[in-house]
């Protein structure tokens, strides 16, 4: 498995999403706030699809980094990702 990455660099973030046909989404709870994920056209009926420009409106407020793979150890392509706070 290639090791994670991370960032908070919208253009890297963008175009990682895109090259795996993700789209910007979110979970939001009840009396929560949203979390971000990213939408593989799964059929999570929790996800909320959002705008590029909402996405990282929050990935930003909520001082977040992008954690990403990009192989895994097999040699194909990783949709490997999570949200975690910077440091």
């Amino acid at each position: 498995m290639s090791e994670a990455m991370t960032t908070s660099n919208h253009e890297v973030i963008r175009a990682w999403i895109e090259a795996r046909e993700g789209r910007p989404a979110i979970v939001a709870a009840p009396g929560k706030a949203a979390m971000l994920r990213v939408d593989f056209g799964g059929g999570d009926e929790d996800l909320k699809p959002i705008e590029w420009e909402d996405f990282f409106k929050v990935l930003d407020d909520d001082n977040l980094m992008f954690v990403h793979q990009d192989m895994t150890s097999e040699g194909s392509t990783s949709r490997f990702n999570k949200f975690v706070p910077r440091e």
